[in-house]
């Protein structure tokens, strides 16, 4: 109960400006409070509680949501968290993931309870392609709900391409993670058993978080691509928390990249690595 009940005080912060600062010791229904990128977290709370109530429904009552090992992220701290992820849909895993630390947060476990949402957990970030979050009405709303954007340099509209890396991409991601929690999807794309992305082992070599392994499944056969539409009803979305570790520091950038494809499951499984194999060089033969 009263580890519950610390998760509602308030939390001091290095706001740059003094009356922010100081104001943030007494400030109970955050009011005052600010990001490190200067957002409102008022705002962010009341567009969590707005946009919360209908997609609860769509994850837990159109759909059944198994959540597991949420007793875990229960007893994390309240900043420096890196939660890794597949990634099946645009938008609903982001949403599910915040309905679940919104009800971690009143101690609800693995359960997911809709009251969650009159106080939800607004330290919380996730990362984002910036071209997906300004495709639309929607996508920026939900962009204000935290969203860390960056540009990617192998990707854009659907088709591969090369240009220069996003190098305020990890200085953004450390800036989230020194203020709360950050929920990152390394493969950067929605497709399975795609290549992990180098600058998320980066980012954990420099900034050294505790990093949370997540497990999702049943997205895909639920929802469409962007996580708006649906196209199975009453699909079991499961929701896997592994234990948190921490990388050693002598740990490479390659070291660290094959162990997160590893703990988040998408290393391919060796009979679809073998057709796709068969299939390319049938193509060439061809």
């Amino acid at each position: 109960m009263l580890r519950v009940l610390r998760n509602f005080l308030p939390i001091p912060n290095n706001d740059p400006n003094l009356f922010f600062r100081y104001i943030s010791y007494i400030d109970i229904f955050g009011i005052f409070e600010r990001d490190p990128f200067g957002n409102w977290l008022i705002l962010k709370r009341l567009i969590i509680l707005i946009a919360g109530f209908p997609t609860y429904w769509r994850i837990a009552v159109a759909n059944q949501l198994k959540v597991e090992g949420a007793e875990k992220i229960a007893r994390l701290p309240n900043k420096n968290v890196y939660f890794i992820s597949n990634h099946q849909t645009y938008f609903a895993d982001v949403i599910t993931f915040y309905h679940i630390f919104c009800s971690v947060k009143w101690g609800f476990g693995n359960r997911v309870i809709p009251v969650s949402l009159l106080a939800p957990r607004a330290r919380t970030f996730y990362v984002a392609a910036s071209e997906t979050m300004k495709e639309g009405l929607i996508p920026r709303i939900f962009s204000l709900a935290g969203a860390i954007l960056v540009e990617r340099s192998w990707r854009a509209k659907g088709e591969n391409v090369k240009r220069e890396l996003d190098t305020s991409a990890g200085s953004n991601v450390a800036k989230g993670l020194d203020f709360g929690w950050v929920v990152s999807f390394p493969q950067g794309t929605t497709s399975p058993y795609a290549p992990i992305r180098k600058g998320t082992a980066h980012i954990i070599k420099e900034t050294n978080p505790i990093v949370v392994p997540v497990v999702i499944d049943g997205f895909r056969r639920a929802f469409n691509k962007t996580g708006l539409a649906y196209k199975k009803r009453n699909t079991e979305l499961r929701v896997k928390f592994k234990d948190p570790i921490h990388f050693a520091p002598e740990a490479t950038v390659d070291e660290i990249t094959e162990v997160i494809k590893n703990i988040i499951e998408q290393d391919m499984p060796e009979r679809i690595a073998r057709w796709r194999g068969e299939s390319t060089n049938s193509v060439k033969n061809h």
